[in-house]
């Protein structure tokens, strides 16, 4: 004769596991998604943040390495995988300049800011200084 209340425990402990996996599955599920939510809006941010940047610091030339240089020891990371492609399209939007030149037996790319990129450089500075205004008068 089978015992139904030993089956009705065994039951009863089977629902308690799935609900805890279902529970543990659900929270894993719900960070990762908040984490890649958060990592998205972040290289948003972070996109025109480097673009400002790499703008403000070709104010004075530099090649590439110096310039990456120059950005991380103002506490601006950049991988060259991000700083090279910026850089083509910065110039290709015509917001700098650059030139091949030999610098220690080594050819070189130059950047600087065009004409038009100062101009650009100026208004954005002024856009970001009010838009960092306002951000603190809300947080």
């Amino acid at each position: 004769m089978p015992n139904f209340a030993n089956t009705q425990k065994s039951e009863i402990v089977l629902d308690v596991i799935y609900c805890i996996i279902y529970s543990v599955l659900h929270t894993v599920y719900h960070m990762a998604q908040t984490e890649n939510l958060f990592e998205n809006l972040r290289l948003e941010l972070r996109r025109g943040c480097l673009a400002l940047a790499v703008l403000a610091q070709l104010r004075q030339e530099h090649y590439g390495y110096t310039l990456r240089k120059a950005l991380v020891e103002h506490g601006l990371e950049i991988e060259e995988s991000t700083l090279y492609p910026l850089l083509r399209r910065l110039e290709s939007q015509g917001l700098l300049v650059s030139e091949w030149r030999e610098e220690d037996k080594r050819k070189k790319r130059f950047y600087k800011l065009s004409g038009e990129g100062s101009s650009i450089l100026a208004r954005l500075l002024q856009e970001w200084r009010r838009i960092n205004a306002s951000i603190d008068n809300i947080v």
